[in-house]
C-alpha cells in the first residue's frame, strides 16, 4: 500500500469512528435522561468529573471479519456518586445501556448503519480519585459493514440464490434477504445466508456428493421476533427437504432446474445474531462425476471351448 492510500485510508478510519462516536453520543443522552445530556469524551488531565455522568472513549481496533466488516471497541462508563446510590446507580445504568444498545443497529447522520454488541465488562467497579465517584467500564464492539456497492449483488451462487429466494418468499417483502456480507446502509428485520465450508465424497461409480454448510444470521430489532423467526426459518426448511436451484454454471445442466437437500438444520438462539448467526444449515447434492464415462461392456471372457 502506497503512503498516500495509507493516509487516505487513515483519514477515512478518523472520520468514520468521529460519525460512530457522534452517533452513540446522542442515543446514550435517549437512554439515560438520568445524565442531563452529560455524555461525555475522555476528560482533560487534571479535569475533575462533576456529577452523574458517561464517558465515552475508543479502545482498540480489532481485525475485519470478511461478513461483518470494520470493527472498534468502545468503553462506556457511567460515573454516579456515591451518596445518590453509588453502586444501585450503575448497576441500574448498565442494565440501561446493555439493553438499550446490545444487537441494536444504530444509523450515522450520513446514513451509515453499524451494529453494537455488548462485550462485557472490563473492569470491576472502581471509585475515580478525582471526583470520588463510582464507575464502571463497559465494552462494546461496534461493526460497521463495507459498501460492497454491487460486488456481492449477484454472485452467481445457484445455491445462494434459492436460500435467499425461498427465505424471502417465506418471510416476505418486509425483510431484506442478503448474501455473503452484510452491505452498507444493511436494514433490519433482515437475514444473512453465507456459505461456512463444503466438502465432496464418492457416491457410487459415477456421482459425487456436494455438501455445503450456511450460516444464517437473523437480525431484528426485538428479540423475541428473532427468536420465533429463527425457529420458523429452521422447521420450514425441516418440512421443504429441498431446494430448488437453476443451473447456471455448468454447461451439461445450464438452464435446467436441479436440486438440493435439506440434509440437517440447527439452530443456537443464544449467539449473536449480527457477527456469528444462529442457523448452522448442511445442503446437499449429487452430481456426475467429471470425466468418467462407465463403459456398457466392463470385460470379455473368452473359453476355448466355445464354437
Amino acid at each position: 500500500m502506497s503512503m498516500n492510500n495509507e493516509i487516505s485510508t487513515a483519514i477515512s478510519t478518523s472520520g468514520l469512528s468521529t460519525l460512530i462516536k457522534k452517533t452513540l453520543k446522542q442515543k446514550l443522552a435517549v437512554l439515560v435522561p438520568d445524565w442531563e445530556g452529560r455524555v461525555l469524551d475522555v476528560p482533560a488531565s487534571g479535569e475533575v468529573l462533576a456529577g452523574a455522568c458517561v464517558v465515552v472513549a475508543f479502545a482498540e481496533e480489532v481485525p475485519k471479519s470478511a461478513w461483518a466488516g470494520y470493527r472498534r471497541i468502545i468503553k462506556i462508563s457511567p460515573y454516579a456518586r456515591l451518596e445518590d446510590g453509588g453502586a444501585d446507580q450503575v448497576e441500574a445504568w448498565s442494565a440501561q445501556l446493555i439493553e438499550g444498545l446490545h444487537q441494536v443497529r444504530l444509523i450515522d447522520e450520513e446514513g451509515g448503519a453499524f451494529t453494537c454488541i455488548y462485550l462485557g465488562s472490563s473492569d470491576s467497579d472502581r471509585v475515580d480519585a478525582g471526583s470520588g465517584m463510582l464507575t464502571r467500564s463497559l465494552r462494546f464492539g461496534v461493526y460497521v459493514p463495507e459498501d460492497w456497492g454491487t460486488a456481492h449483488a449477484d454472485t452467481g451462487d445457484g445455491w445462494l440464490a434459492a436460500l435467499q429466494g425461498w427465505t424471502q418468499h417465506e418471510l416476505g417483502s418486509d425483510w431484506s434477504v442478503y448474501g455473503d456480507v452484510w452491505p452498507g446502509g444493511y436494514d433490519t428485520p433482515s437475514v444473512l445466508w453465507r456459505m461456512a465450508g463444503c466438502s465432496t465424497s464418492v457416491a457410487g461409480t459415477s456421482a459425487l456428493e456436494v455438501r455445503q454448510q450456511w450460516i444464517g444470521h437473523v437480525l431484528t430489532d426485538h428479540s423475541v421476533l428473532s427468536r420465533h423467526t429463527v425457529t420458523r426459518l429452521v422447521e420450514q426448511l425441516a418440512v421443504q427437504a429441498r431446494l430448488a436451484v437453476n443451473e447456471t454454471e455448468s454447461a451439461e445442466y445450464e438452464g435446467k432446474t436441479r436440486y438440493v437437500t435439506v440434509d440437517e438444520v440447527t439452530a443456537d438462539l443464544q449467539t449473536d445474531a449480527y457477527l456469528n448467526g444462529q442457523i448452522r444449515l448442511t445442503l446437499q447434492q449429487r452430481i456426475r462425476r467429471p470425466g468418467t464415462n462407465v463403459p456398457f461392456i466392463r470385460e470379455i471372457h473368452h473359453s476355448k471351448g466355445m464354437e
